[in-house]
This record gives C-alpha cells, sequence and structure tokens, in this order.
C-alpha cells in the first residue's frame, strides 16, 4: 500500500477531519426552500468537495432563469452560522490520529478547497488549527479540486515532496486531487462511497480515522 518512506500527512477538512458535510446539506436544503425551491439530496451530495464558488455555478444552473444565488446564499450563510454555533463537530478519530502524528514529529499541513478565513476559523473553533505545520486553501492556488494544485501547494510549505506524503480525503473529487498531486492517497467515505475511478486511484479505502492510525503506526 505504501511505496515510499512517510515524511508528512496532508489532510482534507470538512467530512474528513470536521463532521461539516452533514451540516452544509441540511443548510443547502433549507436555503433552498426558504426561496421557495427544492434541493434533491443527490444534488446536494454532487458539490461535496466542491469549491463555494464552483457549487454557486452549479446551483445557478440547476435552478435556471429567475433564481437569485445572492438571496440563497444569505439564507446559507444564516443556517451554518446557526447550526455551527454551538461547535463543530470532529470526525471520530481525528484528534488521536494528529496526536500520533504530532509524538512522532511528523509534519501535517491540511489541504482544502475552502477559503482561508472559513478553515482558520473552523479549525480553530474545533480546536485543531494549531496542531498543523502548514494550510493550503482554495485562496492559496489557481485550479481547485480535482486538480493537484492544493495538495502541492501544502507539500511544498512542508518542504516535502508529494509523492512522500500519505494524503487522506473522504471525496471522489478530493481524491482524485491528491492522486494527481503525486501522494499516496486514502480514502475515508464520509457521504459518499468512492466511485470506480476513483477507488482505481486509492491505495486503500479505510472505515475511518481509527484505521488511518493503525496504517500509521504500522507504517512508522
Amino acid at each position: 500500500m505504501l511505496t515510499e518512506p512517510v515524511e508528512a500527512v496532508l489532510f482534507d477538512m470538512d467530512g474528513l477531519l470536521l463532521d461539516t458535510e452533514v451540516i452544509y446539506i441540511a443548510a443547502m436544503q433549507a436555503s433552498a426552500r426558504a426561496v421557495g425551491r427544492e434541493m434533491p439530496l443527490d444534488f446536494c451530495h454532487s458539490m461535496i468537495g466542491v469549491p463555494g464558488h464552483d457549487c454557486n455555478v452549479m446551483i445557478e444552473r440547476y435552478f435556471g432563469v429567475g433564481f437569485s444565488i445572492s438571496d440563497y446564499r444569505a439564507h446559507f450563510s444564516g443556517h451554518v452560522r446557526r447550526l455551527l454555533d454551538e461547535g463543530i463537530p470532529l470526525k471520530p478519530g481525528a484528534v488521536e490520529l494528529l496526536d500520533f502524528l504530532i509524538e512522532r514529529n511528523l509534519p501535517v499541513a491540511v489541504a482544502t478547497s475552502a477559503n482561508r478565513t472559513t478553515a482558520e476559523h473552523h479549525l480553530g473553533k474545533a480546536g485543531l488549527l494549531g496542531r498543523f505545520h502548514a494550510l493550503a486553501t482554495r485562496d492559496d492556488v489557481v485550479r481547485a479540486k480535482p486538480h493537484p494544485d492544493v495538495y502541492l501547494e501544502a507539500a511544498r510549505r512542508l518542504g516535502v515532496a508529494p509523492e512522500r506524503c500519505i494524503a487522506f480525503e473522504d471525496s471522489n473529487i478530493g481524491l482524485s486531487a491528491a492522486h494527481a498531486a503525486g501522494a499516496m492517497a486514502f480514502m475515508v467515505p464520509d457521504i459518499l462511497q468512492p466511485d470506480p475511478e476513483v477507488r482505481a486511484k486509492c491505495r486503500g479505502v479505510l472505515p475511518s480515522l481509527h484505521e488511518a492510525l493503525a496504517l500509521l503506526r504500522a507504517a512508522l
């Protein structure tokens, strides 16, 4: 499963470390209803791992003429803020995995499709921000996932070659980005299982971050 020595670990954020995808989907559907539309669950799922700006384009195309993306986004921002006010939930095993990597002095970074303000806020509120040596966001690259840019940038900021990095992702789009960057990419599915094309790119599909920790214990 691992063809190179592991010198760093790269993480996606939403759906991988933070259990936020279900919150975003609830907010998306509630916001659509607030402007008199219905947003099917399968359409919500098609936006998992997609940067916010690109989601806006998809939503505008889906609802067509007469739909106000600005009204929708205003409702969406309000719903997300209320849902996250009480705290940002972590995926099981996230803290234990990061603690293990810190103990081993292994460099760790986040490579996320979120913008920097959102990433810093969410990781900070979840108590994880200070655990990372680097943070690469949508604001730091020209091309978003599934292009490899954000993973290449995360590896660059750690000073480690991408092929010496393990990358953990929860989405098909994100896994494709990590694989394209040359990282040893593993999928820890959140809402969606890997499609056949993406599964072929995975070094492995793990049920949770607990299994990711077991993998790293064995590798290191």
